[in-house]
């Protein structure tokens, strides 16, 4: 993330995490004698996330076969998200190990390029004859701060609630669920905590062990629904005071305080996201999770299949807080490849980027992982949208969505809020006091001259 604020928090105990890269054959980019060449491609997987790992590992038998002499060296991160974003500062500051090919979380694109990790791949992609499928729209989350590219863009998300309509059924809620206000969420699970025992009333992720499905499945879920903001893109200062920050800190104090949320021992563990996809939701162990887009794609595949779940689960909009336009909110995201800035034959590492991201590309990710697809022709393709059913819904929500501060300083902001939401659900401070503790640490990270007060 040079100035990587997850990696700042994680370095010092990243022997005890014990990180890997599965393949490690060559360290980065090299020539062998003959003028073969090799290039490092490096990208995460979990149990829940092996989708890129499948692909990746069809893309190189792809380029391999056109490129006669030039071998794909796959260097898949064993790892959570935040696991991965440290291994990953680690490696690009090695020389030695840095890789050519980087799978990159859009809201690490600027710092990454900032920091020199990443090489500005424009004159590469200007006269690809697929380029024009992006619209401009989409590719802003892979620009760094000097306007320049820095990666291609692999599709996007968003984020809404899931609830299990059988367990509504049992409690007496409606199965078509659509809950227009935050009390309107909280008074759904008080009445499945009363009606449905031993289920989990309501996820919403919090910690920093979450990482940044804490930050953004959770608390930017909250905040962009006050119609508050973390940074004013017009004054580009970060904000402070505000008055929606407590109001979020205070739904996650009421929905753990009132025991309507996981208890801390799962909430605040770092496996609680990947549980939540492969075990509480598909056992009916969870009434309502507020998550990701890309869900439903670890359902469809045969190593996590859950073959019942349409039938079972229910998709429903974010409320606003108190239901004032427009009614709904949601955050975007998404992943870019990009090229490393150490790598030794920059035209041929974004030769595979564009492989990899070409329609064939494209498509399977999207279907894959479940991807909100940017690309023109994937967004009216057929078989994207016979795929999976939850592909429209989630697509509907983009137009409620909101973003990250693409900047330098988020990642270590995103740290801050994760502090925040734990401090609260563990009752360690109020929200008010978390607030309090929050904007002090803001000061720290980005000086009081790029501050404003709440309005």
């Amino acid at each position: 993330m040079a100035r990587r604020a997850l990696a700042a928090v994680a370095v010092l105990g990243i022997a005890a995490v014990g990180l890997t890269a599965c393949s490690g054959s060559k360290d980065k980019a090299s020539s062998d004698n003959s003028g073969n060449k090799t290039l490092v491609v490096t990208y995460y997987k979990t149990s829940s996330f092996a989708q890129m790992d499948e692909l990746m590992k069809r893309v190189k038998g792809e380029f391999e076969e056109a490129h006669k002499g030039v071998t794909i060296d796959l260097q898949p991160v064993e790892a959570e998200a935040d696991q991965y974003f440290t291994k990953l500062a680690l490696m690009n500051k090695s020389k030695s190990k840095a890789p050519d090919i980087i799978y990159e979380d859009t809201f690490q694109v600027m710092s990454d390029a900032a920091a020199g990790y990443l090489m500005p791949i424009d004159q590469y992609v200007k006269n690809w004859d697929e380029w024009s499928q992006y619209p401009e729209s989409s590719i802003q989350g892979a620009k760094g701060m000097d306007g320049k590219l820095y990666g291609v863009p692999f599709g996007t998300d968003t984020r809404g609630i899931y609830f299990n309509k059988k367990i509504f059924e049992q409690a007496g809620l409606p199965t078509d669920w659509q809950p227009k206000n935050w009390d309107e969420i909280l008074s759904a699970a008080r009445t499945i905590k009363e009606k449905v025992p031993g289920v989990i009333p309501m996820n919403i992720y919090a910690g920093r062990a979450g990482g940044e499905q804490t930050t953004m499945q959770g608390f930017e879920m909250l905040l962009y629904g006050t119609q508050d903001t973390l940074y004013n893109t017009d004054t580009n200062k970060w904000i402070s005071g505000s008055q929606g920050f407590k109001d979020a800190l205070t739904f996650y104090q009421t929905a753990y305080s009132e025991g309507l949320a996981p208890s801390n021992d799962i909430a605040l563990d770092k496996g609680v996201g990947p549980r939540m996809v492969t075990e509480f939701m598909p056992q009916g162990k969870v009434a309502i999770n507020i998550d990701g887009s890309w869900l439903p794609s670890s359902w469809m595949r045969e190593e996590t299949k859950w073959a019942e779940w349409q039938d079972t689960i229910g998709l429903a909009k974010m409320p606003t807080q108190k239901g004032q336009e427009p009614g709904f909110t949601t955050l975007s995201g998404g992943w870019v490849l990009s090229v490393g800035s150490q790598t030794k034959d920059p035209e041929l590492a974004a030769d595979f980027v564009k492989t990899a991201l070409n329609k064939k590309g494209s498509l399977e990710y999207s279907i894959t992982t479940s991807a909100v697809a940017i690309r023109k022709d994937i967004v009216s393709d057929q078989d994207y949208l016979k795929s999976n059913p939850s592909f429209k819904f989630f697509a509907d929500l983009v137009q409620y969505t909101h973003f990250r501060p693409a900047t330098p300083d988020y990642p270590q902001i995103s740290t801050n809020i994760q502090t925040a939401t734990e401090s609260v659900v563990t009752k360690e401070q109020t929200p008010e006091q978390a607030a309090k503790a929050y904007d002090e640490g803001l000061v720290k990270i980005v000086g009081e001259k790029n501050i404003e007060a709440a309005k």
